[in-house]
């Protein structure tokens, strides 16, 4: 066995998987668990095969967690020599330290396959940035460890997160008057046969759909059209789905749903619907049927409308709107939606329910305004009395 022998991370893995797995001292240490434990996992790699599986994540995601957690499982054996029953506060602060200066061995410019003899964990030393989700990702499988009964106790507890400067606030986000010209910008759009019609009416609906949500990119090209509804007076709401198949919903403004209205009858279709409507909500303008698109058509389209905005933008004069908007993406307009509202006043733990943001933390980085407010102090200072 070499250094970097593959770990079997594939969630749900079946009984015969297991056994199989057990038999092979490869890719895990059997440690007894407690009487009471509510796991079947005998070995560190299969608690944390059960740990992936339970967190219901999207593949990307998955993906993301087994690189993370290979990683900290070849540590814990080639490392440390430690299985997770014998792991101490001191041993993970001192894979938190490792994160930041993997030794040459541990690290390949070449992203070889994993079966591959050459393949490494790393591609370099981590970013704070980097360093933080790698302990977030190990540090829950330890907290479901002990959950489960596997662990009798969890030293993650005692470990502080990694303190990631770079994610401390939100800088990729657009003014409202940004959003505007983007808006004005698709709404003025050619649209002289009945498909530019159908595209211009459907990026516009996606524009403020996703300026006034803060949605994310899939939760909106997920959802269906019945997923846009009244209740309770008038209030219109969306629901989607959110990460960790978690539902939500959010609120759907006057401008949003007049859009949605407008977006529908483009396609020939009444403007109100209901709640079993199944028809995907966001619709290929091209494609007869009513088919859903892509993701990375939803946001190639809307990366379109932000160039489009963008050399408005410059028409005008206005050198640093252009730029920002040549540099926009589909994800800024959530950022935008949670900046703008959390400047103008709107409680955190509302923007954090809207936002789905497991810790308030999260949200609290969208607050600019007390930024602004320091900035806008001192310059009025020099601008008053001047200090040179």
């Amino acid at each position: 066995m070499h250094k970097f022998a593959p770990i079997d991370l594939t969630p749900s893995l079946s009984n015969t998987a297991k056994t199989s797995a057990r038999a092979r001292p490869d890719i895990g240490i059997f440690r007894p668990v407690a009487d009471d434990a509510i796991t079947d996992a005998a070995t560190d790699s299969e608690i944390a095969r059960e740990f992936i599986e339970h967190g219901e994540l999207s593949a990307k995601s998955i993906a993301n967690t087994q690189k993370e957690l290979y990683r900290f499982l070849t540590w814990c054996r080639e490392e440390a020599g430690r299985s997770f029953h014998q792991l101490s506060v001191a041993d993970l602060n001192t894979y938190k330290d490792f994160l930041k200066s993997p030794p040459p061995g541990w690290i390949s410019t070449t992203k070889w396959p994993r079966s591959d003899p050459r393949y490494r964990p790393f591609t370099g030393p981590l970013s704070d940035a980097s360093r933080r989700q790698a302990m977030i990702a190990v540090k829950g499988l330890l907290a479901f460890a002990e959950q489960t009964g596997y662990l009798r106790r969890n030293p993650a507890r005692l470990v502080k997160n990694v303190r990631a400067q770079d994610a401390s606030r939100i800088t990729r986000y657009l003014t409202p008057q940004a959003i505007a010209l983007a808006l004005a910008t698709v709404t003025k759009r050619d649209a002289a046969t009945p498909a530019a019609l159908r595209q211009r009416e459907r990026d516009r609906f996606l524009l403020v759909a996703f300026a006034h949500t803060g949605a994310r990119l899939n939760e909106i090209v997920g959802a269906n059209m019945g997923a846009i509804y009244t209740e309770d007076a008038g209030r219109w709401w969306l629901d989607v789905m959110g990460k960790g198949n978690k539902p939500r919903r959010l609120p759907v403004p006057p401008e949003m749903l007049a859009a949605f209205r407008h977006y529908r009858q483009a396609f020939g279709l009444l403007p109100q619907t209901s709640r079993g409507d199944t028809t995907p909500l966001v619709l290929s303008s091209r494609s007869r049927a009513l088919a859903r698109i892509t993701d990375e058509a939803a946001s190639e389209a809307l990366k379109a409308v932000f160039g489009a905005a963008g050399l408005a933008a410059a028409a005008i004069g206005d050198s640093d709107t252009a730029a920002v908007l040549r540099d926009a993406s589909t994800h800024w307009l959530r950022h935008s939606m949670l900046t703008n509202h959390a400047n103008n006043g709107v409680q955190l733990k509302t923007l954090q329910d809207t936002a789905g943001h497991a810790n308030i933390a999260t949200t609290a980085a969208y607050l600019h305004k007390t930024d602004h407010q320091r900035h806008d102090e001192i310059i009025a200072s020099v601008n008053g009395k001047g200090v040179l």
